[in-house]
């Protein structure tokens, strides 16, 4: 355990004290959580990067922790009717299906895509809409659903890299291949 993982799991540690500020209906308050969530993962990344710190289990739980917190704000904000059920399925959709996938693929021994930039740019995005979205500015709603058109690209961009850092596992020349796994 390191700095940069500990600062991730302060992340997780959060996400219930927004839940607890954001339902007691401090919406400022409930912001600058998010805040505080997106400065850990900027210097948990810097220091990560800085120091050698990369981990293994940073680079997995470093993803989940900002995809549980934003999971946690959206429902927060779908639930107060900030914004429609239709973005939230779209988000859902999207990072329900990144977190399934990543988890089903690490534990059959793939290799996981670290973070690229666009996966970077998509979480600052996402934190933008939700400042628009909780000062409820007018185009906070059409630029929602902008970041969220966006993070698709970006994960078909990831699906890209998935597939062609893989694919020489089941090309038959890899000791790392495993029996019943087709290359695509």
């Amino acid at each position: 355990m390191n700095l940069p993982n500990l600062l991730t799991m302060l992340r997780f540690a959060l996400i219930p004290v927004y839940v607890f500020i954001f339902a007691s209906g401090q919406m400022i308050g409930a912001f600058f959580i998010i805040v505080a969530a997106g400065l850990t993962d900027i210097l948990d990344g810097y220091l990560a990067r800085k120091h050698g710190q990369v981990t293994t289990i940073g680079a997995m739980l470093d993803p989940l922790a900002d995809k549980t917190m934003m999971i946690t704000v959206i429902l927060s904000l779908l639930i107060t009717g900030h914004i429609p059920w239709s973005a939230g399925a779209a988000i859902f959709i999207r990072d329900l299906g990144m977190i399934i996938g990543s988890a089903f693929f690490h534990f059959r021994g793939k290799k996981t895509v670290p973070a690229i930039w666009m996966g970077k740019l998509t979480t600052v995005l996402y934190y933008a809409a939700i400042m628009f979205i909780f000062f409820e500015l007018p185009f906070a709603r059409t630029y929602l659903w902008a970041v969220i058109a966006f993070s698709f690209v970006t994960s078909i961009i990831y699906i890209f890299l998935f597939v062609a850092l893989n694919k020489d596992e089941g090309d038959g020349g890899s000791e790392d291949s495993k029996p019943g796994v087709e290359s695509s």
